[in-house]
């Protein structure tokens, strides 16, 4: 089929499938960062495929769409490009009027955010959407990308327990002191009390206390994000 045409009032921050600056809005729908991916998620899931499929079938890289490339290594939301949408569209086959109707039907659907088991997300399922992740309804949270890891097992006792939800926030700033969700370079996600925080290396302490304290050159790790609340 023939592209279609970009979206309209949807900036072009640069080359690639993602950028940082935010899109405007038109009258209809306004547009937010959270909306404009869980659209990508949803369009994905009507084609069924997972966004790392939908990436591949539109010619972008593997990962270009994964939760994990949503958000940048400082926090800043991080847009896809008007250029990465219309390869999507002209590789599904949809066109411009399904993005803006899923866009409306995800401006409806905020009040849950994606919750996944913390060891599915370090064996490779938190850059994907799908089956793996499901919803929980959290308390008020000024963060719509905000997200949700259940604890499993017994390696974070006595402080977490299995079944635990833990909330998690891209956005929020990170000191020392705080629980955090890390992952680093090579895949492992792990949930960590944050030290000491320098230029080179980044203590962590483990939530066992049985479990010695670990440190990371700080370009082994990826992104670090603050866990903000507890369901227990």
């Amino acid at each position: 089929m023939a592209r279609s045409a970009p979206p309209p009032n949807l900036r072009r921050p640069g080359k690639g499938a993602a950028g940082e600056g935010p899109p405007g809005q038109d009258a209809d729908t306004a547009l937010t960062h959270s909306k404009v991916w869980s659209a990508i998620d949803a369009l994905a899931a009507r084609y069924g495929l997972s966004v790392s499929g939908l990436a591949k079938r539109a010619g972008l890289d593997a990962t270009a769409f994964n939760r994990s490339k949503r958000i940048t290594a400082e926090g800043r939301p991080r847009w896809p490009t008007t250029e990465s949408l219309a390869k999507v569209l002209e590789a599904t086959g949809a066109d411009l009027g399904d993005l803006v109707a899923l866009l409306r039907q995800e401006a409806s659907a905020q009040d849950a955010i994606p919750l996944i088991e913390l060891a599915q997300a370090g064996s490779g399922g938190f850059g994907e959407t799908g089956s793996a992740w499901e919803h929980v309804a959290p308390p008020a949270l000024q963060d719509e990308n905000a997200y949700a890891l259940e604890v499993t097992g017994d390696s974070m006792a006595p402080l977490y327990r299995a079944g635990d939800v833990l909330l998690v926030s891209p956005r929020m700033a990170v000191a020392e002191g705080d629980r955090v969700v890390l992952k680093t370079k090579d895949g492992e996600v792990m949930a960590k009390i944050l030290v000491k925080r320098g230029p080179k290396t980044v203590e962590l302490a483990a939530l066992n206390p049985e479990q010695p304290n670990l440190v990371f050159p700080t370009k082994r790790i990826e992104w670090m994000h603050r866990i903000l609340w507890v369901s227990q």
